[in-house]
């Protein structure tokens, strides 16, 4: 726990075979409450290599997506009793040591929301971040900051804390089940009035760590532009999209359906809470 908070890490795996047991490695199990390791039919051995490791799981029948995991996780993390939701990548690429200073952010009740940003500081580049990436996302975040009007840093980590409120809150279920699912998830945390606060975090890339293709970065890269207009012309009250919708309903918000739908095989912790929950 921080400050009597119950914190929960999710980890949204795909093919994470070679990455994930050091990657779990270095959380802070003394401040961390659960562990829960979503994989979404990896082709590699994630799934073998996740039941030997002390961590609650869930193995998709079916391949769901990026974004398709997440809504998993975060319904699993509800579950679980979670009032603060660290997503953090399996991949190795993001720093597992700085989960407590992410959570704490989110764990004092000062902000909503907190993500680990790489572009704060130099981490970036002398990392490893292709400089195409680097170019796009800073010309990404320089427009969406100007047309959303926010001053984040960088709209693309793979690593952010939520609140408990958040999660219950936002209608995560219209959202994308492909990358585009985090950047439509900070448009809704801005267009709820949410507090998203930042904290700098360098990043690893190497051959393990998960990067998605070029043609995938152009057609995220054209959705994420389509996400802040679409936050912009509501805002206007021209139109108003589904996943911008604050009277949404109840069937557009996380549910255990999604989990009795979904997943194939669980942890025996978390088997024993779905059906306890009836």
């Amino acid at each position: 726990m921080i400050n009597g908070k119950k914190i929960c890490v999710v980890l949204p795996a795909y093919n994470a075979a070679r990455t994930i047991d050091m990657t779990i490695r270095e959380i802070d199990r003394s401040l961390v409450d659960f562990v829960i390791v979503v994989d979404d039919k990896s082709k590699d051995a994630t799934q073998s290599v996740t039941r030997e490791l002390n961590v609650d799981y869930a193995f998709h029948r079916m391949n769901h997506g990026y974004g398709g995991n997440q809504k998993t996780c975060y319904e699993l993390a509800l579950l679980r009793g979670a009032d603060v939701v660290v997503m953090l990548h399996p991949d190795y690429q993001y720093e597992p040591k700085l989960l407590p200073a992410l959570a704490s952010m989110v764990a004092s009740g000062t902000y909503d929301v907190a993500i680990a940003s790489r572009i704060l500081g130099h981490g970036a580049l002398q990392g490893g971040m292709p400089l195409y990436k680097y170019v796009s996302n800073r010309l990404l975040t320089f427009f969406q900051n100007l047309v959303i009007g926010q001053k984040l840093s960088e709209y693309h980590t793979g690593y952010r804390a939520f609140s408990r409120k958040v999660l219950e809150t936002l209608p995560l279920l219209i959202n994308s089940d492909d990358f585009l699912f985090d950047n439509q998830m900070l448009v809704q945390c801005h267009m709820w009035g949410y507090s998203i606060a930042e904290i700098s975090c360098p990043t690893k890339y190497f051959s393990d760590a998960s990067s998605i293709n070029f043609r995938r970065s152009v057609k995220y890269g054209f959705g994420t532009l389509g996400a802040c207009f679409a936050y912009r012309f509501a805002k206007w009250g021209w139109f108003k999209p589904a996943f911008l919708n604050k009277e949404a309903t109840a069937e557009a918000r996380l549910s255990r359906k999604i989990v009795e739908e979904r997943v194939g095989e669980m942890s025996a912790e978390l088997r024993a809470l779905c059906e306890a929950k009836g």
